[in-house]
């Protein structure tokens, strides 16, 4: 299977990168991507052959900003012509899946349609201030315009989660998209102790929620003692992303007790996650979401927001704790902390159930299966 795999930016750690790299590494892949930081992704993405896509014409003037590095993506590969032998292109992170306007045998493993313009439209136009906000309605329609202008031509859809097949089946009109969950390695997680803190791993972004588990914290703390909370996440170097740091940062001040890590390797993650008392995981409807199952192959509870992709991964007060608001977070916590031999049968019973039903051999299987459709298409 000669493929080609490709991905808006490898400029971060995250779930979707960590399924990009996975993916080729398993069929020996190329990946063209708009922006690559090898420093601040995956180190294994060092060992693949990346290309990063050539910007054309006035796109090499566009400022680094969130919208308009946006569209600088999406108009490179609108405008991109593969001239590798290929079999199948396996594109990513939207607007990478706009590859398949020169190009054929297109699979988009969809993460999620583009957020911006479709479930968080109304709530990014509220964070803008007033003179953006004519900007964002005019680009929005362009945007959408073109993209479900590609979506119509893709040959086949994968989901990561059932929360993004219902989003691809909303906004595209399309009801042909496979759900296919993203896999773990399992084995690679340990629970070593509990040295009493919570963390939350996961890019700082307003939708992410970064604030939320802050404040559930400081709830917490004001009944019980002796705790931190850890942030874990990288940072854009859009001024979108790092005014949002910027709050979150004063809120972990006043607060106290709250530390915050944008620079951790897989290592230092790994080594967090085993030496935590529990995983919070609050971000606004959460495509699919691989934090839950890294702390469930840690043996570690997860407390996530009921909603999005955690409620199709978390069997609640089984394999985890699911919660509505601060308050019922800071109340998961709390009973956490308080009774350690139930956070000792979460943590047991998620590794279970992480092992028996997400490993990336039983992803791999599902895929290949799909990527071999597309190819018989040719």
């Amino acid at each position: 299977m000669k493929l080609i795999i490709a991905q808006s930016n490898l400029t971060l750690r995250g779930g979707a990168e960590r399924v990009v790299l996975e993916i080729a590494r398993h069929y020996k892949a190329k990946i063209y991507t708009a922006e690559y930081d090898r420093n601040r992704t995956f180190e294994g993405f060092k060992d693949l052959e990346v290309e990063t896509i050539a910007k054309q014409g006035m796109l090499k003037a566009m400022p680094y900003g969130r919208a308009s590095q946006g569209l600088s993506y999406g108009l490179s590969f609108y405008g991109m012509r593969i001239r590798d032998d290929y079999d199948i292109i396996n594109a990513h992170m939207a607007p990478s899946h706009w590859i398949r306007n020169n190009n054929e045998r297109v699979l988009w493993y969809c993460h999620t349609p583009l957020r911006d313009i479709y479930d968080l439209y109304h709530y990014r136009l509220k964070l803008k201030r007033f003179y953006q906000k004519p900007v964002h309605i005019i680009g929005a329609k362009f945007v959408k315009t073109l993209d479900q202008g590609v979506v119509k031509k893709i040959e086949g859809i994968v989901a990561n989660s059932y929360n993004t097949s219902s989003r691809i089946l909303k906004y595209y009109r399309r009801d042909d998209a496979d759900v296919i969950h993203g896999g773990i390695d399992y084995k690679i997680f340990k629970n070593r102790e509990d040295k009493k803190y919570f963390m939350y791993p996961s890019r700082i972004s307003p939708n992410k929620r970064q604030d939320f588990a802050i404040r559930a914290f400081n709830h917490f703390k004001r009944n019980i003692k002796g705790y931190r909370l850890i942030i874990v996440g990288a940072v854009s170097q859009d001024k979108f992303y790092q005014g949002y740091y910027k709050k979150v940062m004063a809120l972990a001040n006043s607060v106290g007790n709250v530390d915050i890590i944008t620079d951790a390797d897989d290592v230092m993650l790994k080594r967090l996650y085993s030496e935590c008392t529990a995983v919070l995981y609050p971000p606004i409807n959460e495509d699919y979401g691989l934090v839950p199952l890294e702390a469930m192959a840690s043996s570690k509870p997860v407390i996530a927001f009921n909603e999005g992709g955690p409620r199709e991964t978390i069997e609640d007060r089984k394999t985890g704790m699911l919660i509505n608001s601060i308050e019922e977070m800071s109340n998961a916590m709390s009973e956490i902390a308080e009774n350690p031999s139930f956070a000792d049968e979460l943590g047991k019973s998620g590794r279970t159930y992480v092992a028996k039903n997400y490993s990336w051999e039983i992803f791999f299987k599902k895929f290949d299966k799909k990527l071999r459709e597309i190819k018989k298409m040719g």
